[in-house]
């Protein structure tokens, strides 16, 4: 127990320093395997590498066609048109509500988290400095329509967070719809209405719109594409995969082939896109496979089984249970996927008796597993958001507390108000 203990307050700590979490995750795992008298070397050949390469074995195609899909977006520019129309349809006046929205959206039509702050800061910006809001709000408007409802809660997401729990309860994508539509609903008017209120303080207090430096500007004046054509791909992963009952990976490629049609003229960038957006998947299935691989490990080691009965034995819902060990496992490991593909794999089986025996629906622990691993997940030390700080040029202390209430707090609230729906049927 002390192992697994240290080995994840190691984990946590060394992310959070910004060390990778792909040599990491082995040190960490050589504590808890030491801790639980395991063989040290047999534990990260055998035991660690296994859970690693077997979450890379199922889920390399979704990472890779998710971000070739996204980095098309990109560079065809129909990100940049779908981010830009919805702002310009609701103008400076909602520039808040503008660019959650187009966060939003893109995230549910399958672009990647990454893929979406780089598509909406330019806009971001636009809509913040005509209407003079301060610049330290952007973060937490991204993250609300990017890190939250449309990647964890709504149903029918194919963001991978909605994709993961597929595996472990036989669910599908849309698995209990309503439950994640009312999370979803008290995160976006949540957060919208929270970032509304600190809008007018800071103004209150006398502060403006502020000028970025030179190093994170961002023009785009390149010529878009039409936002119905752009719109197409979208929409056309998420029919395809929630109406038509096509799989993740099919839904993708036919995503990625509309792409390649709709912007034949563009086939000289084709190539670049193909090889970045494949290219960087590697980087982030290695570092889910790398928590997934340190799961593995805990699980082998006897104060695990310890550990798993006491957790199962409390006398609450197995659904409060489930909720609490992904939340502070995404939170130890700074991953949404990472998190719940380390407390799934380990717990699933468990929760799955627990809930038939109880008579509680296996889309239920679907939905809640989904919606915990955007909560903790969202702590400073998370990759998203360095990169979404880095790229907007704020810094934790100007920015982080707005992002975690909106990311953190209001997620972890919904969470709670659908557990409490789902004891009276509604999910």
């Amino acid at each position: 127990m002390l192992g697994i203990v240290l080995g994840l307050i190691v984990l946590m700590i060394l992310a959070y320093r910004g060390w990778s979490i792909i040599w990491v995750a082995p040190i960490a795992s050589g504590i808890v395997a030491l801790g639980g008298g395991l063989d040290l070397m047999d534990a990260y050949t055998s035991v660690y590498m296994s859970g690693f390469v077997a979450f890379a074995k199922t889920w390399f195609p979704v990472f890779m066609l998710g971000a070739i899909f996204g980095k098309l977006m990109e560079i065809t520019a129909m990100a940049h048109s779908v981010s830009r129309s919805i702002g310009t349809i609701l103008g400076a006046r909602r520039a808040i509500l503008g660019v959650i929205l187009s966060a939003a959206l893109l995230t549910y039509g399958g672009v990647s988290l990454f893929v979406v702050v780089f598509a909406v800061y330019p806009l971001a910006l636009s809509l913040f400095r005509q209407a003079d809001i301060p610049r330290r709000l952007i973060p937490a408007c991204i993250a609300l329509g990017a890190f939250t409802f449309t990647m964890a809660a709504f149903p029918g997401s194919p963001q991978i967070q909605n994709l993961i729990p597929i595996k472990y309860f036989g669910t599908t994508s849309m698995a209990a719809p309503f439950m994640g539509l009312i999370a979803g609903l008290i995160m976006l008017f949540g957060g919208y209405f929270y970032l509304k209120y600190r809008e007018n303080h800071l103004r209150s207090l006398g502060e403006h719109y502020d000028e970025p430096d030179e190093k994170h500007q961002a023009h785009s004046t390149e010529k878009t594409p039409p936002l119905a054509l752009s719109l197409l791909p979208l929409l056309c992963v998420v029919l395809l995969l929630n109406v038509f009952s096509f799989s993740i990976i099919n839904a993708l490629l036919c995503g990625i082939f509309l792409i390649l049609i709709l912007n034949i003229h563009r086939f000289k960038t084709f190539v670049k896109a193909i090889n970045d957006g494949a290219t960087g998947s590697i980087i982030a299935i290695i570092n889910t496979a790398a928590a997934v691989g340190f799961g593995s490990v805990a699980k082998a080691v006897p104060g695990f089984s310890t550990l798993s009965e006491w957790l199962l034995t409390l006398k609450i819902n197995p659904l409060i249970s489930e909720a609490v060990a992904v939340n502070l496992l995404a939170g130890a490991t700074g991953s949404a996927s990472g998190g719940m593909g380390i407390a799934l794999e380990a717990l699933a089986e468990k929760y799955k008796e627990l809930a038939l025996s109880q008579n509680i629906s296996l889309e239920l622990l679907h939905r809640v597993a989904s919606i915990s691993s955007g909560g903790l997940d969202a702590l400073p030390h998370n990759g998203a958001v360095l990169t979404l700080l880095v790229i907007t040029g704020m810094s934790h202390k100007k920015s982080y507390l707005d992002l975690c209430v909106v990311a953190v707090i209001i997620p972890i609230f919904a969470l709670i108000v659908g557990i409490i729906l789902a004891q009276f049927g509604i999910y």
